[in-house]
């Protein structure tokens, strides 16, 4: 092993690298390190801090964003992968009307206990209801199978969902 004599430091700062995306509609452009996930652009160059980070491992759905149309646990996609991407997060979802009247079933339906869970659930369900307007109990299932929720027991989530979808499809809201 060479010991470093010349006084500098071996170890080299972190490399960045510029992402451009769309944002909730909005044109963004950061520069971060390498390491950087979806998930660290969001909470911490962008301040949308519904999105949250549980497990860190694409378990248990608390990062669930959606890009391009399709639901991603956002703390796997590396920032360099977001490139050109669109992503909808919790924040820009409940300024839609479908995204408030989810966010209204999940309170009328006390499917809210301690919260952290519950953005992921949302965004997955606003990407399901978008593709299905009154989705089975299989399709609610499968859309939340990579959400984990540790306090409901899933009834009352499913129930909200339910009543949301009926309650969208009877007043058509976009």
């Amino acid at each position: 092993m060479k010991n470093n004599t010349s006084g500098e430091n071996p170890i080299k700062p972190l490399e960045k690298v510029t992402v451009s995306l769309k944002v909730n509609g909005r044109d963004v452009e950061v520069t971060v390190p390498v390491h950087y996930t979806l998930l660290d652009i969001l909470r911490y160059e962008l301040a949308q801090t519904g999105t949250k980070e549980g497990c860190g491992m694409g378990e248990c759905g608390a990062c669930t964003v959606i890009m391009n149309d399709e639901i991603v646990a956002a703390c796997l996609v590396l920032a360099t992968a977001a490139r050109g991407k669109a992503v909808q997060t919790i924040e820009g979802i409940r300024e839609t009307p479908r995204g408030r009247q989810l966010i209204e079933a999940f309170v009328k339906h006390a499917a809210v206990q301690c919260g952290f869970c519950t953005p992921g659930m949302i965004v997955s369900a606003y990407s399901l209801i978008s593709k299905y307007k009154v989705p089975t109990r299989e399709q609610i299932t499968e859309a939340l199978s990579g959400n984990l929720c540790r306090c409901t027991g899933y009834v009352k989530i499913f129930d909200a969902i339910n009543d949301a979808a009926a309650e969208i499809k009877k007043g058509e809201v976009a």
